[in-house]
Parts: structure tokens; C-alpha cells; sequence
């Protein structure tokens, strides 16, 4: 049994106190949901979990069985057991994913004969055509197609816990089936722990969560089991905003260039780190 503990952690963007002490424990094999509107600090509390290095943690702790990630690049975060899948997944021409993905668990020290059978078997186990696997990792796949891609690697990778950056985002309702029924097979399967960040409850019909969890301007503010989800579909943020008496929904800061965004998305050619 592992546990993935987030301890008071508190992290700056420019000096801009975004979020202000986050407390989350995931164990072995438990999907946990992070929930909150645009703006709250979902996305942020990803990319300083793996250690972005524009984002500057004032304090806390993030442990993996009590060993401290904080302060580790981000490929020792990965080699210790943490999986980020982005929400806006980035294209790299020219590298396959089987080269990638044996790079990584060499990394690791983890065997890498099995790789290209590997990542053949959870191709067809998520519906990744093989001509998709042909070609660099996410070298003009659709929105849909990245998450797909982004699980395989997932799957192949086995960490010990994974934080899903709005994994649902720009999936259809088939590949959003697939998508969460994979990951919720790999809970079972290889005893996975799961962090899943969303706005929406669509994701958790399939992604079935052990606890969920709200987000209010960079606090979790409340937590729960999975009929949290259903009372924010009723009440929304406000509405448990103010069952708390909390007045502050979002954290107010400028929108910042996103080097994860995709610029094919929306007008602007970023999206909001913060959200």
C-alpha cells in the first residue's frame, strides 16, 4: 500500500499567491476527484506537483510513502511513482511512443523488451489505430486521440499514481468511456491511485471516485464521497460556497502564457494555467 500525501502546500506565480494550502491523501487503488470552477487552482496544483519551474512552492510537503518530491526535477517525480497526464498534451515529431516510452522505464530500470508488444496490446485495448502509433508521439492526433495516447502511456508507464489533468476534456462520449474504464481497470488491476481533476460529473459516472473533493481559490474546501458530485450538479460552486460561508470562488490573477496550452484551441493562442 502507497499513499500520495499533499500536505499545506502553498505555490506563487509571479509572485501571486495561487494556491494557499492544499491538503489531499490518495492511497493504493483509490480515485480520488478534484473539482472547482475556472480559476480555482486545479491546474496549478498539477503542474506544481510535478514540478514546473516557474511555479514557486512558499510551503508544504508532497510525498510519495513519505518520501519528499518537492525540490526533485521532474523526471525523478516520475521515476518515484507520479504520472501527470496534461490537459493539453504536447506534440513531439519524430519520436515514437514505443522509443519514448522504453526510454522512460529504462529510466526507471524497468524492463523494455516487452514495450512495442506493450504498447501494441493497450493500442487495441483503447482503440489507438496502429497508424497512430507509427508516427511521433501525438504528431497530429485529435483532442481525442491525445487522451487516448495519454492513457496508453499511462497504462504502459505503471506508476504508482496518476494525476489526470482533465482527462475528459475534448473527448467524445465513447473515448471518454474508454478512457475511464481503462483507468478504472488499472485501480484494480495494478493497485493505481488516481488524483482525477474536472469541472464535470460526466467523468465520474464512469470513473467511479472513492471521495471527491471541492476547490475554492486555491483550498479544498470540502470533501466528500461520490454524492459531493451529484449536489454540486444541483447547487453548483456558489451554492457550496455559501452553505461554508466562503465568498471567494476563484483566485483573481492575470492570465498567463500557458507553455503546455494548445494553440488550436479557442481564440486566444493559450489557455489559462490557472484554471
Amino acid at each position: 500500500m502507497s499513499v500520495f500525501k499533499i500536505e499545506d502546500l502553498r505555490v506563487s506565480v509571479d509572485g501571486h499567491p495561487i494556491l494557499r494550502g492544499v491538503n489531499l491523501e490518495v492511497r493504493s487503488g483509490e480515485v480520488h476527484a478534484l473539482m472547482g470552477p475556472n480559476g480555482s487552482g486545479k491546474s496549478t496544483l498539477a503542474h506544481a506537483l510535478m514540478g514546473r519551474s516557474d511555479y514557486e512552492v512558499t510551503g508544504g510537503s508532497v510525498t510519495i510513502d513519505g518520501e519528499e518530491l518537492l525540490g526533485l526535477p521532474t523526471w525523478q517525480r516520475a521515476a518515484k511513482g507520479l504520472f501527470l497526464a496534461m490537459q493539453y498534451p504536447v506534440e513531439v515529431p519524430g519520436v515514437r511512443l514505443d522509443d519514448m516510452l522504453a526510454a522512460a522505464r529504462q529510466a526507471r530500470h524497468a524492463p523494455v523488451e516487452d514495450v512495442p508488444a506493450h504498447v501494441a496490446q493497450e493500442g487495441q485495448r483503447l482503440g489507438v489505430p496502429v497508424a497512430l502509433l507509427e508516427r511521433g508521439v501525438n504528431d497530429e492526433f485529435s483532442g481525442g486521440e491525445k487522451k487516448r495516447a495519454e492513457t496508453l502511456q499511462l497504462a504502459v508507464l505503471q506508476p504508482k499514481f496518476a494525476v489526470l489533468d482533465e482527462i475528459d476534456s475534448g473527448l467524445d462520449v465513447d473515448a471518454l468511456r474508454d478512457v475511464a474504464r481503462r483507468v478504472e481497470a488499472m485501480t484494480h488491476e495494478d493497485n493505481l491511485g488516481v488524483l482525477a481533476i474536472t469541472h464535470y460529473a460526466r467523468l465520474l459516472t464512469e470513473l467511479r471516485p472513492d471521495r471527491v473533493h471541492v476547490m475554492l481559490a486555491g483550498r479544498v474546501v470540502q470533501s466528500g464521497g461520490p454524492e459531493l458530485a451529484d449536489r454540486l450538479e444541483v447547487t453548483g460552486y456558489e451554492g457550496i460556497a455559501a452553505e461554508l460561508g466562503i465568498e471567494e470562488l476563484i483566485v483573481e490573477t492575470r492570465v498567463e502564457a500557458d507553455p503546455f496550452g494548445d494553440p488550436t484551441i479557442g481564440n486566444s493562442p493559450f489557455a489559462d494555467p490557472l484554471a
